[in-house]
């Protein structure tokens, strides 16, 4: 069976590290990717414990799951914006505050609650250059005209996202500084922002953020963002599953998959069920460059897993759904149980055990 071990205390070091760094604003966790891959209902569980109340979904399922768990009162905005009339319906049915990205938006959303005679609520979403949604910046008159026309949607909020890729990155200031023309063009024709809040992990954990009324942190809860050394972030989550086969393989034989490998001695190997359909190997889009790229080329080339005390070599490439260990000096037998590292994000067919 294979296993994706979750630390809880681990999940606690880093969101005190969050809240430490997000000075006091309102913490948003981000529970897309079925809770970074932990479970919705149970990483967001895991929060509530350590006193986060509000939630950030990017799936109408994710809201669903948290609702159904007993996540009644806490607060749940959807990330992603819609014009689905059902997945509009599910939303408010759910009490969910939805993102008004553009008119098209808004008006849907405006036009389902009048429909129903009701008021839903959404926060407004700026798109400061990461590109993947929101108002722009240079049209201020559209994002004017959902406070304008939209008698049916209470906005109670307005967000972004920021991107910086080291300390003291010059993107995350100009981000910054065409959030802050956004929010000033809404004073400046009568309306309230409510809350103002803005994502990105690196920003948040290296003072790249002003003071806003929240924060939204995703990856960094599990210290899967871009890190660096001083963050006081722990990686959360790790696997474990049983070696299937041990055996002696002999010289010039040829194993692996896109990277055979002819073998220039005898050889013993051992099997794992575990491979890059199970998310081994996959890792988050990281820093970009030549530099960048030879360190992940020597990290895939020295792939190893630990057999107890001792650690073996990956031979060859991966493969869909299994392994090949060079274990000639390592004592280990069928059925020693085998830990690596991997992405809750990614992992797949694992049972989730939290300790």
């Amino acid at each position: 069976m294979r296993k994706l071990v979750i630390d809880r205390a681990a999940i606690k070091n880093n969101l005190t590290v969050i809240k430490d760094r997000a000075a006091g604003a309102a913490i948003y966790g981000v529970l897309t990717g079925d809770g970074q891959g932990v479970g919705t209902a149970a990483l967001a569980q895991l929060l509530r414990d350590e006193g986060i109340g509000r939630f950030a979904v990017s799936e109408v399922s994710e809201a669903e799951a948290l609702r159904q768990a007993g996540f009644v009162d806490e607060e749940i905005l959807m990330l992603r914006a819609t014009t689905d009339r059902e997945e509009l319906e599910r939303l408010v049915d759910l009490n969910v505050v939805c993102t008004v990205s553009s008119v098209d938006t808004g008006m849907a959303l405006n036009a389902l609650a009048g429909n129903r005679s009701t008021v839903a609520e959404a926060h407004i979403q700026v798109d400061t250059g990461m590109g993947f949604g929101g108002f722009l910046v240079s049209e201020p008159e559209k994002l004017l005209l959902a406070y304008r026309s939209m008698p049916n949607v209470a906005l109670s909020g307005v967000y972004t996202q920021l991107h910086a890729a080291r300390p003291n990155d010059p993107q995350a200031k100009r981000q910054l500084e065409q959030f802050q023309l956004a929010l000033d063009a809404i004073h400046q024709a009568g309306f309230e922002t409510g809350a103002v809040h803005a994502a990105g992990s690196f920003a948040l954990l290296h003072g790249l953020a002003p003071e806003l009324d929240g924060v939204r942190a995703g990856s960094a809860i599990l210290g899967r963002c871009r890190r660096t050394r001083d963050d006081g972030l722990k990686t959360v989550g790790f696997g474990q599953a049983p070696l299937t086969e041990v055996r002696w393989l002999p010289k010039g034989h040829v194993l692996g998959v896109d990277r055979p490998v002819t073998l220039k001695k005898p050889t013993r190997v051992a099997v794992l069920p575990v491979g890059y359909q199970n998310g081994f190997g996959i890792t988050r889009p990281r820093e970009t460059g030549l530099l960048a790229a030879i360190a992940r080329w020597r990290k895939n080339n020295r792939r190893t897993v630990r057999l107890g005390s001792q650690r073996a070599r990956v031979l060859g490439g991966l493969g869909a759904s299994e392994l090949i260990l060079d274990v000639t000096d390592v004592k280990c037998s069928v059925g020693d149980l085998a830990t690596f590292e991997i992405d809750p994000l990614f992992a797949r067919g694992f049972q989730v055990e939290f300790r």
